[in-house]
């Protein structure tokens, strides 16, 4: 579940072109990149712009801002926003841009940047402390998060945000390990828990995986947020607009291909009403189907094996 990969320090952002196909850039248009990241996509984003274009930046995470401000600083066309991609729409209501802007790229999941720092506490693969929040000044660390949850909501948060057929022997090896006062601090230790409570391994997988992502899920309420996203995109873009969502998890691209389903529908309506009422319009169209990540780019980013792209368009 990460954005971008590190290739000889060169950041590879996902389904790049095929995102940028999708949202069919226009020299003069407005465009929000949701997730900067670290860059890849918003770079290619600018390169499409002429001076009349204009692309805002947006991310919780502070070592993105920086990267943001740094690159993108000096751009007249460029604005930085910190905060989530739910909250997009104050800041277009307070710029008096709703229903102005042209497209919408959204690429969910973790960066490899922030997988990559042990003290970001994303990754079991480095050891450090358990924090895994994207933006580590505000909120519950998962440390924390871990000592005040109660077990049926640990449960529930492994079996449906992490897929874990295991959630409740987990679940109850942590409350235990609270209770003796050796809840784990750091990722090494949560990875080790994990593992020993786990009756059976899967081959090519780390037994901690589901774990840590059902618990960073849950510490930054990454669904939560692209719930409220999805709930007020179609009134952010303008006529014609397209939104451009890369998926890394099942949740998630459920949740975005439900979206664009029931905002495309169309409602079985008796002969008698020849005109469709205005709450019953179909709102959105799909662009294409699905895309995933050519067999090239898997072999060259592993992590894109599991990206999903979906595009939609306002209608007018």
């Amino acid at each position: 579940m990460s954005r971008e990969d590190i290739n000889g320090g060169q950041h590879q952002p996902v389904l790049l072109a095929e995102a940028l196909e999708g949202l069919k850039v226009r020299s003069d248009g407005f465009y929000i990149d949701g997730t900067f990241g670290r860059g890849g996509h918003a770079a290619a984003l600018r390169e499409r712009l002429g001076v009349d274009g204009r692309l805002w930046l947006v991310d919780r995470d502070p070592d993105a801002e920086a990267e943001a401000r740094a690159r993108f600083g000096g751009d007249s066309r460029c604005r930085f926003y910190r905060g989530s991609f739910a909250d997009i729409g104050g800041w277009l209501k307070e710029a008096g841009l709703e229903g102005r802007v042209d497209g919408i790229l959204l690429d969910l999941g973790v960066s490899s940047p922030q997988l990559d720092r042990a003290e970001r506490g994303f990754s079991f693969l480095r050891d450090g402390p358990l924090d895994m929040r994207m933006d580590p000044g505000s909120g519950l660390s998962a440390a924390q998060w871990l000592q005040q949850v109660g077990e049926s909501e640990l449960v529930r948060v492994l079996r449906v945000y992490g897929e874990e057929r295991f959630a409740r022997r987990i679940a109850r090896a942590l409350m235990r390990a609270r209770e003796q006062g050796a809840a784990p601090a750091t990722t090494h230790e949560l990875a080790d828990l994990v593992a020993a409570a786990m009756p059976a391994k899967e081959r090519h997988k780390h037994p901690a995986t589901r774990t840590f992502q059902a618990i960073r899920i849950a510490v930054n309420g990454e669904l939560d947020a692209l719930e409220r996203f999805l709930a007020g995109v179609y009134d952010w873009l303008a006529p014609g607009g397209r939104l451009a969502i890369i998926s890394f998890h099942s949740l998630e691209d459920r949740m975005v291909k439900r979206f664009i389903r029931d905002a495309a529908g169309r409602r079985d309506l008796p002969p008698e009403i020849p005109v469709i009422p205005e709450g019953l319009r179909p709102k959105m169209r799909p662009i294409g189907k699905a895309v995933r990540a050519a067999e090239q780019e898997q072999q060259q980013n592993p992590r894109s094996r599991s990206a999903v792209l979906r595009i939609a368009e306002k209608l007018p």
